[in-house]
């Protein structure tokens, strides 16, 4: 009878573990994330593809769910977005690049009053990327964002100036990829 008891509770756990994720391409995501002790649910996700490779999910967490970008980009609620890597072809050279042009094309050229913070954030994708690696960039309510590569937490950038910024990357009206805007909107195909 324990027996039974025991590899229910077994089966039960891995029934609930299998719901709780989202599968996007290749890449499989948690329904549910927990920073600082504030839970934020999926609210959708795409990946970037060049040519015929995958490269990248990008998946937007939230309190609630969205559909406008806008309301995005100005909430001031904890909010992430996660990017897991999908391809050897991504590199750190390539993303600190992809945030470089993204923060220039978000601030329509006009990065003065981030410079500092944008340099202090490149420097947390100093170390090499490998496939399933998985970037959480979080934003805390009225703090600012805090990074994490594969649950480890590798820096902190104070302001909510700096989150809309950084969101606007993939959610602002030129993203790095319109297919992951979409589907962080949950809009995509």
């Amino acid at each position: 009878m324990m027996k039974k008891i025991i590899t229910l509770a077994i089966a039960s756990i891995f029934t609930v573990s299998a719901i709780a994720q989202v599968r996007i391409g290749s890449i499989v995501v948690p329904d549910k994330v927990n920073f600082e002790g504030e839970e934020l649910i999926y609210n959708g996700g795409a990946m970037r593809r060049v040519l015929s490779f995958k490269t990248y999910t990008g998946t937007l967490y939230t309190k609630t769910q969205y559909t406008d970008d806008r309301k995005v980009l100005d909430s001031d609620e904890t909010m992430a977005i996660r990017l897991n890597i999908a391809s050897n072809k991504v590199t750190n050279e390539r993303m600190i690049k992809v945030f470089k042009k993204g923060f220039d094309d978000a601030m329509f050229g006009n990065t003065q009053s981030l410079d500092a913070r944008i340099e202090d954030f490149l420097k947390l994708f100093d170390s090499s990327m490998q496939i399933n690696d998985f970037y959480d960039l979080v934003y805390l309510k009225g703090k600012g964002v805090k990074t994490y590569k594969n649950g480890k937490e590798l820096g902190f950038i104070e302001g909510r100036d700096f989150k809309y910024a950084l969101f606007k990357i993939w959610l602002g009206n030129e993203p790095a990829c319109q297919i992951i805007k979409g589907g962080m909107l949950g809009v995509g195909k």
